[in-house]
């Protein structure tokens, strides 16, 4: 097997490309990518401050070493969600990966600053714990944004991420949602612009970066994720990849070419005005943002100890 560009020894195979790598020139290829994935969607413009939404895991861990690698300011916010011991060890190899660079860290932990967890807020709510949890991480992303005066938000969603996303929102024709599945969702009164630089890049490839780098990182899916649907959409997604390599960037990025203004337009036109939550002053179409209702609606609930999905009776 040999390198496609040097012909020398190939240590990793990538399908869709019909090509091998050395060391060398799979990580120059995956900056590479990177760097067409800003600059074709116009993600960072020169002179940015980019704040990175870390979790510790491989996606997240190998986009702020690549934004760095590329000589931009990206900074990392890490939050601790309060799912037992994932989180815990989420949020130490974090630190532990800026500490070993040198580089700006945040990690706010959601109990300890708003009251409440993840597993308690699923509780509470009786809804997926997908749910509270994206509605805290979006909140929380956007607020640390305008405290630290940045840009951009850069969150680690990579190819098979938004593939599977796109297959779920397309058999069930979530016409809102496909209206906003873009790698670029431009800022708006209060909203930092929010970009996804690694979709060009597999779930395989940014593995294999964090381990030629020399990257430590959590290598457990979120516990409370199990029985996702998306995960679901991965594994059939994966399936066929596996015959016909090359499906997955044909389906997303065929999406965006082809039929994705369909849907934005009319998504972007139906965005209500914003008005300013009455409770932390963050934007907001209502007069209580989804965040802080979220956190009246836990308050003073003792917290729940998490348990793995087959342990809930689900």
């Amino acid at each position: 097997m040999k390198c496609r560009v040097c012909r020398g020894d190939a240590l990793i195979e990538v399908r869709r490309q019909n090509a091998n790598y050395c060391q060398d020139h799979f990580l120059r290829m995956c900056r590479d990518q990177v760097a067409k994935a800003i600059e074709e969607h116009d993600m960072i413009k020169p002179g940015e401050r980019v704040l990175v939404a870390v979790s510790g895991g491989k996606d997240s861990l190998a986009l702020w070493d690549l934004l760095r690698e590329l000589g931009y300011e990206a900074d990392g916010f890490c939050i601790g969600l309060g799912i037992g011991d994932y989180s815990k060890g989420s949020t130490d190899m974090t630190r532990a990966f800026a500490a070993q660079r040198g580089w700006p860290l945040e990690v706010l932990d959601l109990r300890d600053e708003h009251g409440f967890d993840v597993p308690t807020a699923a509780h509470v709510t009786r809804r997926v714990p997908c749910s509270a949890c994206g509605t805290s991480k979006r909140h929380l992303f956007d607020d640390a944004s305008r405290r630290g005066g940045y840009d951009v938000v850069a969150t680690g969603h990579n190819l098979d991420d938004e593939a599977a996303v796109l297959f779920g929102n397309v058999l069930r024709w979530e016409t809102e949602y496909l209206g906003r599945q873009l790698p670029v969702l431009p800022e708006r009164a209060g909203f930092p612009r929010k970009v996804k630089p690694l979709v060009r890049l597999g779930e395989r490839e940014t593995a294999a970066y964090c381990v030629l780098r020399g990257i430590d990182y959590v290598v457990e899916e979120c516990p409370m994720a199990e029985g996702n649907k998306h995960l679901g959409y991965k594994e059939l997604l994966n399936s066929v990849e596996q015959e016909s390599p090359g499906t997955k960037h044909a389906f997303y990025f065929g999406f965006l070419a082809r039929a994705s203004e369909l849907f934005t337009a009319d998504t972007m036109a139906e965005q209500g005005a914003l008005g300013t939550c009455a409770r932390c002053g963050a934007p907001s179409t209502g007069e209580i943002c989804a965040f802080c209702r979220l956190a009246e609606r836990t308050a003073g609930h003792e917290p729940v100890a998490f348990l793995p999905l087959k342990k809930r009776g689900r």
